[in-house]
């Protein structure tokens, strides 16, 4: 199972057009790509074809396209700052998600199937190593 196999199901089980679901199973990815750590994150990545690429294009802590962004942009780099790169992934990943403009059903949705999806081509065991390193992201999934 490749990236656009776990996209095409999270649009469909979630009931969101492929762009959407595009970016928000890219900004999951980046997340856990930038918080989760050691080897179980690239083993992780290792298993799922073109996840990796895809996280890269949704990157969470890649500056935002145009320079702008405005308050919510400040904010956002003012608490990565503060709280390092790994909050910084979260609270930018997290804000990526609301501004997709999906409400927080749909957010959960996409990212229960998402998981569903990963463990079918990761496997469980390596999946929850991989979420259980960002324990933050799980609950704003309502997956735990």
């Amino acid at each position: 199972m490749n990236v656009q196999d776990i996209v095409n199901t999270v649009s469909q089980k979630a009931g969101l057009d492929q762009a959407t679901t595009e970016k928000v199973v890219g900004t999951i990815f980046s997340v856990l790509e930038h918080e989760a750590e050691g080897t179980s994150a690239s083993s992780f990545f290792a298993k799922i074809p073109g996840a990796d690429a895809l996280a890269q294009k949704y990157d969470v802590m890649a500056a935002p396209a145009g320079g702008g962004g405005g308050f919510l942009s400040s904010l956002q780099g003012a608490l990565g700052g503060v709280l390092g790169e790994k909050a910084g992934a979260l609270v930018n990943g997290l804000a990526a998600l609301k501004a997709s403009g999906l409400d927080l059903a749909q957010i959960q949705k996409a990212g229960e199937t998402l998981v569903q999806q990963a463990e079918a081509a990761a496997g469980p065991d390596l999946t929850n190593q991989v979420l259980g390193s960002v324990p933050s992201l799980k609950s704003h999934l309502g997956l735990g």
